[in-house]
């Protein structure tokens, strides 16, 4: 019989959590939470629920979630974001698999991502296959600040597990613009310590670009309005940043 450790990150996700911690009951059989102080009832949460809490400066998506994975105290990590359930059928895979052992060191998932409660097929959220559930022997989360993957050996093949994760990554354009703006904010940081100028039409060209990488390429308009929106604010992101990114160096190069 294997254990299974529950990972999540958590800033301010009092909306969410309860979703999540809730599908999660009678399957994992630890939480570990790694909080980035968060000032509403994430922690509260939490606790009712029996989470081991941590609590931590935000460094970076793969940082955080690998520095979750080490607080854990079994090898078997199912990596989960506070606004993600876990489905009914792989639920009972879980259950009926930690029963018996498992038999592979990672597992990927398909992920079922939605935009304002309606489930998008295109614009970069497509439904795609993520490694999520792995021994952590075997695998560690990269640690650039943007990057969230995890990473393994070559002779590793992930097996597909049942079921779906459905991620709702936003309920309002409120709380999708927040998010974008935080991660503007942590390419900024990446692309700063990449580079040695930006000129000042660079941001503009790489929003252009970005607008038809994901309208175009990503075939956004095949989702409607919400696909418009979601190609705008991607846009809107690379704009600010590279301009952030700008603001960086010329000021380091000013002192």
């Amino acid at each position: 019989m294997d254990a299974i450790s529950a990972t999540i990150i958590t800033r301010n996700e009092e909306q969410n959590l309860e979703r999540c911690l809730n599908a999660l009951q009678g399957v994992v059989d630890e939480i570990v939470v790694v909080d980035s102080y968060s000032n509403d009832n994430t922690i509260e949460i939490c606790r009712r629920y029996g989470c081991k809490i941590t609590q931590r400066e935000f460094s970076g998506f793969g940082s955080q979630r690998q520095y979750a994975a080490r607080l854990t105290s079994n090898n078997y990590v199912l990596s989960i974001d506070a606004d993600e359930v876990i489905s009914e059928d792989l639920r009972a895979f879980l259950i009926e698999r930690k029963a018996k052992g498992f038999d592979h060191r990672v597992y990927s998932v398909m992920i079922q991502n939605y935009f304002c409660g309606k489930p998008v097929r295109h614009s970069g959220y497509e439904p795609v296959a993520q490694v999520r559930l792995f021994n952590k022997r075997y695998a560690n989360w990269d640690l650039r600040d943007v990057a969230d993957q995890l990473t393994f050996s070559d002779s590793v093949t992930p097996a597909r597990l049942p079921g779906t994760i459905h991620h709702y990554r936003c309920a309002s354009l409120q709380e999708f613009y927040l998010k974008e703006n935080r991660l503007a904010s942590l390419k900024a940081k990446v692309l700063a310590a990449a580079n040695t100028s930006i000129g000042p039409l660079t941001p503009y060209w790489h929003a252009v670009k970005e607008f038809v990488r994901c309208h175009v390429i990503l075939a956004a308009w095949l989702d409607g309005r919400n696909g418009i929106m979601i190609a705008r604010r991607r846009a809107r992101t690379q704009y600010e940043a590279y301009r952030m990114a700008r603001h960086i160096i010329n000021e380091k190069y000013q002192q």
